[in-house]
C-alpha cells in the first residue's frame, strides 16, 4: 500500500542532522525525496558515528533511506538552474543552511517560488531567518542551551549536561515537518500557494519548556535544575533497586497517589494530611522520594515493575540500548527493523513513528553509497538531460 505522501516529491538540499531527518521522515511515510549532495564531498553525515564497518558509518543509510541521491554544485550558475529546474518539479523543498546562504547562491525564496508558486520551502537554522541572531552559526548545542533546556537539565551547581543526543535538531526537524505538512494541507485542500515554514532549533526548544514561561511572566519564577525529579510532579523520580538498576516511578495525581500507598504497604500515608493533595506532596517531595527509594532499594527492578504495573502505576526501568534490543515489545511494535544493506549486510534500523492505521509508512531501502548514484535516474528521467549533457556537467564539476 503506498504511504500517505505518496506522490509528493521532496528535494533536500541539507546537510547533517535536522534537515536530512526530516526529509527521511517524509520518506518513510512514501514522500519521493531527492538528496542533493556537494559533487565530491557529499554530506559530512557520511563520516559521522562512534564505529564503521570497514570504512562506512552505520548511520548514514539509516538518515539516508528511501532517498534518490543526487550531486549538484549550488554555487556555480548551471548548477543554480539545474536546483531550479528540480524545485519547479517538485511540491517540497528543504534546507538547513544558515540564513542567506541560499539568497547568496540567487536561489533565495523569491526566486524559487518565481519557479514554481505552489512550492513549500521547508528552511530550517540556529534562530531563524529574521531577528538579531539570524546570520549566526547554530548547532543543536547552543539552540538547546539558548532554548532554555540545558539550564534546567542536571544537577543544582553542576555544570548543565546535554541529552546526549541532538536533541535540539531533532526537535526543529520535528516542527520543520508539522509546519510543511500544514503547508501542503492549505495548498492542496484550501487552494492555497507556496509558502515558506521557517523552523528554528532554538524556538524548537524553546516551545516545549512547559510551564515556564507564563510562571516566569506572573511570578518571576525562574525553574532550577532539579537533578532526577521534575519538581511539579512528585512522585516522579528514578530509584535505584537491589540489583542495581534504575526506575521510574511516577504517581502524581490523586488516584495514582492512594494507589501507590497502597502497593508499597503504606495505606497510613493516605491519613496524613501532609500527603493529601498534589501542592502539599510537592511540599514534602524529599520524603516521599525517601520512602519510595528505600521500598526500591529492597526489591530487584523486575519485582518493583511487576508490582507498579499490576496496581496500575506509572513504572519502567531505565534502558540502555542493549536493554532496548533485549525488550520483545520494540520488536513487536517494528521499532527494530532488520534490512539488507548492499555494502554493511543486514543491519538493525529504526521503525517508523507514527503508527497509521490504514496508511502507514514503511522503512525503505537503506540510503546508496555511491555519491552521485542517482544523477542519471532523476538529471536524465526527471529534467530529460542527455547522456552528453550529463558527461559535461560532470566534467564542469557542476555534478
Amino acid at each position: 500500500m503506498p504511504g500517505p505522501l505518496a506522490g509528493v516529491r521532496v528535494l533536500e538540499l541539507a546537510t547533517f542532522i535536522a534537515g536530512p531527518f526530516a526529509g527521511r521522515l517524509l520518506s518513510d511515510f512514501g514522500a519521493e525525496v531527492i538528496k542533493v549532495e556537494a559533487p565530491g564531498a557529499g554530506d559530512p553525515l557520511r563520516e559521522w558515528g562512534n564505529r564503521k564497518h570497514e570504512g562506512k558509518t552505520v548511520w548514514w543509510p539509516v538518515q539516508s533511506r528511501g532517498k534518490k541521491l543526487i550531486t549538484l554544485d549550488l554555487r556555480q550558475p548551471r548548477g543554480q538552474e539545474l536546483c531550479l529546474r528540480l524545485a519547479s518539479q517538485s511540491d517540497v523543498l528543504i534546507e538547513n543552511f544558515r540564513p542567506g546562504t541560499l539568497e547568496g547562491w540567487n536561489l533565495g525564496p523569491d526566486r524559487l517560488l518565481a519557479a514554481n508558486p505552489k512550492l513549500i520551502i521547508g528552511r530550517v537554522s540556529g534562530y531563524g531567518q529574521t531577528g538579531p541572531y539570524a546570520e549566526r552559526a547554530g548547532f543543536a548545542s547552543v539552540g538547546e542551551a539558548m532554548g532554555g533546556l540545558r539550564y534546567i537539565n542536571g544537577y543544582p551547581g553542576q555544570a548543565p549536561p546535554r541529552a546526549g543526543i541532538s536533541l535540539g535538531d531533532s526537535l526543529a526537524a520535528l516542527f520543520a515537518l508539522q509546519g510543511i505538512l500544514m503547508a501542503l494541507y492549505h495548498r492542496d485542500v484550501h487552494g492555497g500557494g507556496g509558502q515558506v515554514v521557517d523552523a528554528s532549533i532554538l524556538e524548537s526548544c524553546f516551545a516545549i519548556l512547559d510551564n515556564m514561561v507564563p510562571e516566569f511572566a506572573k511570578f518571576g519564577y525562574v525553574r532550577e535544575p532539579n537533578g532526577t525529579a521534575i519538581g511539579y510532579a512528585v512522585p516522579s523520580n528514578v530509584y535505584r533497586s537491589r540489583d542495581g538498576r534504575w526506575v521510574v516511578v511516577a504517581a502524581n495525581s490523586d488516584n495514582l497517589w492512594r494507589r501507590l500507598c497502597s502497593a508499597i504497604g503504606r495505606d497510613d500515608l493516605l491519613a496524613d494530611e501532609g500527603y493529601a493533595s498534589y501542592w502539599s506532596r510537592i511540599q514534602r517531595a524529599p520524603e516521599i522520594d525517601a520512602i519510595i527509594e528505600a521500598w526500591v532499594a529492597e526489591r530487584d527492578a523486575a519485582e518493583v515493575d511487576r508490582v507498579m504495573s499490576g496496581a496500575g502505576l506509572v513504572s519502567g526501568p531505565v534502558y540502555s540500548i542493549a536493554d532496548i534490543f533485549a525488550d520483545a515489545h520494540y520488536r513487536e511494535r517494528g521499532m527494530l527493523v532488520s534490512v539488507e544493506d548492499p555494502d554493511l549486510g543486514e543491519l538493525v534500523v529504526p521503525g517508523v513513528v507514527p503508527k497509521l492505521s490504514e496508511t502507514p509508512g514503511e522503512v525503505p531501502a537503506p540510503g546508496g553509497w555511491p555519491l552521485g548514484g542517482d544523477n542519471q535516474a532523476v538529471y536524465g528521467g526527471l529534467l530529460g538531460l542527455s547522456e552528453a549533457e550529463l558527461a559535461e556537467l560532470s566534467a564542469e564539476g557542476v555534478l
